[in-house]
């Protein structure tokens, strides 16, 4: 999740803009939680192929 569009219940102002304390502490909070947050759509993608790759190439090895 991303704090792009949430909204503060505080001040009402995006979250992502950090404008009062509850909104800072809470974009803090989802970014050290978020560890995917940080990766492009492409490199999700990237490593998913790659885990598959390396699953059918361990299936492989296993029953050869």
């Amino acid at each position: 999740m991303t704090c792009d569009r949430l909204v503060c219940a505080n001040c009402a102002g995006p979250v992502s803009e950090g404008r009062c304390a509850v909104c800072r502490a809470h974009r803090e909070r989802l970014h050290r939680e978020s560890s995917f947050a940080g990766l492009s759509p492409a490199a999700l993608a990237g490593l998913l192929l790659t885990l598959i790759a390396v699953a059918l190439l361990a299936q492989r090895v296993a029953t050869a």
